[in-house]
């Protein structure tokens, strides 16, 4: 009975937290949240309101993000309570004691897959489509596979973030071969050569890529098909094509947060299904809470598939042979 009860206590005392105490997140007064995702104000107000605990975002590029958050930390100085970010940098955070466990109780119905980390808790999918100003493009030209953006018909029509520097579109070019887009590899790099031999602009991110379709500069290009929502009334759409991939988004209560209670209650929030439903209505981002999807036509019926977290050696290999193979075309 005795040797029960040790073990007992040991579960216990390894179990991360669950759930949040209310009245102490009140007395604390505030959860400080840094993130990479942008335009999340209309989160942060329902928030405000619903608990009563004020919720402050504090935006961080993803190129500065890794520095800043561990700096601050090493220095003792970290004022985030709650992180979100790419998850290649959430788990390095992870590493390196930055971040705790926690298990937050709204997140019971997302996917077995998004919550298997009982420390990061995947929320959505940095979703990549081919996205194409409809005013100027024919629906009949429309791509309906990957491999038609090949067609020399889109030369010097198509903008795309660089694929030598980009870590989140070199993922992705990897990723449509990792998840078998193509028939094979040798189709892939089909793919791959046909669409330098197209010669796209190449813009620094993803955040750039919306504007030169919308202006007519570009016709098509590779982004994300949230700037339909947050770019209205731009005359941007989607190709259709059966699969769209993209890397998943995740969030995590800091090791030494500030105001620990008021960062479970801000998590708690952000994983359920009302923000969930704001961040896709309002700023079109692709989240996993069942049913909910962004108002985007026919979003609701692709398939969208999380890519695998390359490591840095493998950006640097694969952006160099990207580079090789866009600037030799």
């Amino acid at each position: 009975m005795k040797k029960l009860l040790v073990l007992l206590m040991v579960v216990l005392l390894a179990a991360p937290a669950f759930g949040a105490d209310m009245a102490k997140a009140k007395a604390e007064g505030k959860a400080n949240f840094y993130a990479n995702i942008t335009a999340v104000e209309p989160i942060m107000e329902a928030f405000n309101k619903a608990r009563g605990v004020e919720g402050v975002y504090t935006r961080i590029s993803t190129s500065k993000y890794l520095a800043t958050v561990v700096t601050e930390f090493e220095a003792g100085k970290l004022a985030a309570d709650v992180l979100q970010g790419p998850l290649p940098i959430l788990q390095i955070l992870k590493d390196r004691g930055v971040l705790t466990p926690y298990t937050s109780p709204s997140a019971a119905g997302y996917p077995d897959w998004a919550r298997a980390d009982d420390t990061i808790m995947q929320f959505g999918i940095e979703y990549v489509a081919i996205i194409y100003n409809k005013e100027l493009v024919k629906a009949a030209d429309v791509p309906k596979t990957y491999m038609e953006l090949t067609d020399p018909k889109w030369k010097d029509k198509v903008v795309m973030p660089n694929p030598s520097t980009h870590a989140t579109t070199i993922s992705w070019l990897v990723g449509l071969k990792e998840m078998k887009i193509f028939a094979s590899d040798d189709e892939w790099m089909k793919f791959v050569k046909g669409l330098a031999a197209n010669r796209p602009m190449f813009v620094a991110s993803f955040g750039p890529s919306p504007a030169p379709i919308e202006s007519g500069e570009k016709l098509i290009g590779i982004s994300m098909p949230k700037y339909i929502i947050t770019h209205a009334p731009a005359p941007l759409d989607w190709a259709r094509v059966d699969t769209i991939l993209g890397s998943p988004r995740g969030i995590a209560l800091a090791a030494k947060a500030p105001h620990p209670e008021a960062g479970k209650v801000f998590m708690d929030y952000w994983l359920s299904k009302d923000a969930m439903k704001l961040l896709a209505d309002q700023v079109g981002e692709y989240v996993l809470t069942p049913g909910v999807f962004p108002p985007i036509d026919g979003i609701d019926k692709v398939k969208v598939r999380p890519i695998r977290e390359l490591s840095d050696d493998e950006i640097q290999k694969w952006g160099d042979e990207f580079k090789k193979i866009f600037e030799g075309s």
